[in-house]
Order: structure tokens, then C-alpha cells, then sequence
């Protein structure tokens, strides 16, 4: 079952969770959060967000509907690649390793920026230690020659939903940001469903962006 019906990229059935080959998750600061750092967040990070949009070409963003400032769209200056993985899958049904490793890193040092925008880490994002941020991808040895090109249309859906989830994000990090002034912690609940809408945001991003998995994207929040 996992051989032709997850090459068809559409939902499907029966997969364990632990499957999807695209994980994220952040550890959860068990201890007091830096409250001058959190205080001044949205200052600190931008010298890493000047870093990051350098490296590789991306919009910055920080109204409501995009909640962690950073999109995913790359500028055609660099950034995630795309168009070349794109291309060898047409005619080769390959992904060159060197590639997908530059996606992966990339992707994995993009999100510890959007960790600590999110206040949900004190620590300043490293350029290469992973630090409380984990991304990983499963390597595709097979791919569907002709899915990448409608990928964007396919996930419709769920643009729209993360829409409305990357709003209501944005006004979590909020309170959390008010929270965590007070009481020194992130609520768990608040950091979970933070940490979810950011999973959900990495999955699209790996099925039509990234091109590493065939596999539809889960509509869930859970690992």
C-alpha cells in the first residue's frame, strides 16, 4: 500500500503517524524564559533576519497572515531550490543529494529563526547547531514525474486553512509574549499549538516547494 498509493499525492489512508516523512518539533523550554530577551524580540532578530534574507533571497513579512514574519516564497536571487529539483524530476525522476541536503539545511536554519521570533526559544538561532529546532526529511528515492508541476493547485486546501492558522498564531505569540513578561514561561498549550501551526506551514512547504515528498500533507496540527 505504501509503494503506489503514495505515489499518487493525494490523501491517503492507513500511514502511521510517525510515517510522514517530514517531522518537526521544538523542546519545550522547561525554565524561565530571558523576559528582556522576549521583551525586545522583535529588534534582536533582525540582524539574523538580514542573515537569512542575504542567504537566501526570502520576502520579509510580518503582517497577521503570514504569523512568523518570514515567508515561504523565495525571491529569485537564491534561496530554497526549487526550479532545478524540479527539472531533474521531470527527466530523470531524481533528486540530487547535495541538493535536497542544501534544502533540508536551509529550511532547518529558517525555522530556528521563526522559533525565536516566536518567542518559543531565548537562545540566538545558529547558523548550523540545531538547538531546540528539529527538521528532518526523509530522503525520496522515488518520485512521481509529473505531480511536482500541479503540487501548488493540489494544495489549495490547505493554503487556505493555514490562512486562518497563521492568524490565530500570530495573536497566540502575543499573549504568549505578555505571558511570558509576567510569569517567565511559555504556556504549554499556547507553545503546542504554535509548534503545530509551524509543522503544518513545513509540510506544505516540503510537498510544493521543496519537492521532497509525494506524500499529501496531513491536515493536523499533531506530529
Amino acid at each position: 500500500m505504501t509503494g503506489s498509493a503514495a505515489q499518487t499525492g493525494y490523501p491517503v489512508t492507513g500511514y502511521p503517524v510517525t510515517e510522514y516523512p517530514v517531522q518537526f518539533s521544538v523542546d519545550y523550554p522547561d525554565r524561565p524564559l530571558s523576559r528582556l530577551s522576549t521583551a525586545f524580540r522583535i529588534f534582536l532578530v533582525i540582524p539574523i533576519a538580514i542573515v537569512l534574507a542575504a542567504l537566501t533571497g526570502y520576502v520579509v513579512y510580518t503582517g497577521p497572515s503570514q504569523a512568523y514574519g518570514i515567508t515561504y516564497i523565495p525571491s529569485l536571487a537564491g534561496g530554497v531550490l526549487f526550479f532545478a529539483p524540479l527539472l531533474m524530476i521531470l527527466f530523470r525522476r531524481k533528486y540530487p543529494r547535495w541538493w535536497f541536503d542544501w534544502n533540508l539545511e536551509l529550511q532547518r536554519f529558517t525555522n530556528r529563526v521563526t522559533v525565536y521570533l516566536s518567542l518559543m526559544d531565548d537562545r540566538y538561532p545558529s547558523t548550523d547547531d540545531h538547538q531546540s529546532v528539529h527538521l528532518d526529511y526523509t530522503y525520496p528515492d522515488h518520485l512521481s514525474r509529473w505531480l511536482p508541476l500541479i503540487k501548488w493547485l493540489l494544495a489549495i486546501p490547505h493554503y487556505i486553512v493555514l490562512f486562518f492558522l497563521n492568524i490565530a498564531s500570530f495573536f497566540v505569540v502575543i499573549a504568549a509574549w505578555f505571558t511570558i513578561l509576567v510569569t517567565g514561561r511559555y504556556p504549554r498549550g499556547m507553545f503546542g499549538f504554535v509548534e503545530g501551526v509551524i509543522r503544518w506551514n513545513v509540510r506544505v512547504t516540503a510537498y510544493t516547494l521543496t519537492l521532497v515528498t509525494d506524500r499529501y500533507p496531513p491536515f493536523r496540527l499533531a506530529p
